[in-house]
């Protein structure tokens, strides 16, 4: 399970991996920039959206869809404009959002971080009608958010709380419920970060400050696997390829480190099988 660095573009802080079609989408928050990397031709698309972009997802009808400093926004690939959708938190410019996916009907969740690490951050749906409802608060900074194969779970995690959440999750309505913690993970230095899912409802979780991502099982709430990282910033993965088997991972810099790879998108096949990713269908 040794990860091998792979593409060109060096992040300085990459994040929010997802497989749609034959590439890779992701974005370097701090550099502004979405990626879209094609690993069979090494093809490598950037664009820069102006400001700090959390998270990007793609849309069913063309294009991306991505959230950043300002709210959500469209993005046309061929021009490289971006449209505002809608900002639910204009008012407090200490916010900028983060980590998101779009959920089995096709709705594009996103949270928010607090810069100054204060709780005043949420979790937000944008509905397939261009609505956006908060879902969850008050969180820090909220981070990694799946869905079970049977869409009837949704995890969370709310990063400065080290605790990895489910709660059950009604397709149809969006509604979430049933809060419980699976995995408190206090007793670790690092922090969860982004995380996947694979076939057998496994969780890939990736740890901040950690130099590691590990893979949880909510049903024995045991940690089977873990893969080390030659670079301790390990912000998110995804799993992606023809046969949903490899597993990327994008990385940051670790300002005062002196690490050759850190920043780069990183590949391995653990042996396990990623689940197909829900474009926004709005």
């Amino acid at each position: 399970m040794t990860p091998e660095p792979i593409s060109n573009h060096v992040s300085v802080w990459g994040e929010g991996p997802i497989w749609h079609g034959d590439r890779l989408l992701y974005v370097d928050i701090e550099a502004h920039k979405i990626i879209a990397f094609t690993p069979a031709t090494g093809e490598e698309k950037i664009w820069n959206v102006g400001q700090r972009v959390g998270t990007v997802v793609p849309r069913a009808k063309g294009g991306l869809v991505w959230a950043g400093d300002d709210g959500f926004f469209f993005l046309d690939e061929a021009t490289g404009v971006s449209t505002a959708i809608a900002d639910p938190e204009p008012a407090m410019p200490d916010n900028r959002f983060n980590d998101g996916k779009c959920d089995p009907a096709g709705r594009f969740w996103a949270g928010t971080i607090c810069l100054k690490k204060r709780p005043e951050a949420s979790l937000y749906c944008l509905h397939t009608d261009l609505k956006v409802e908060k879902k969850f608060s008050p969180v820090t900074n909220s981070n990694g958010i799946i869905w079970s194969r049977d869409g009837g779970t949704m995890f969370y995690i709310d990063t400065p709380s080290k605790k990895i959440r489910a709660f059950d999750f009604d397709v149809s309505t969006s509604a979430i419920s049933g809060e419980r913690v699976l995995w408190d993970t206090s007793d670790d230095p690092s922090v969860p970060d982004g995380m996947t899912i694979d076939s057998e409802d496994r969780l890939w979780i990736a740890f901040c400050h950690g130099a590691k991502v590990v893979c949880f099982d909510p049903a024995s709430k045991k940690v089977e696997h873990q893969i080390d990282f030659p670079c301790i910033e390990t912000t998110a993965c995804a799993f992606g390829g023809p046969d949903l088997q490899d597993l990327y991972i994008t990385t940051g810099l670790k300002p005062g480190l002196d690490e050759p790879l850190a920043g780069r998108l990183f590949v391995c096949r653990p042996g396990a099988t990623g689940v197909p990713s829900q474009a926004f269908l709005g």
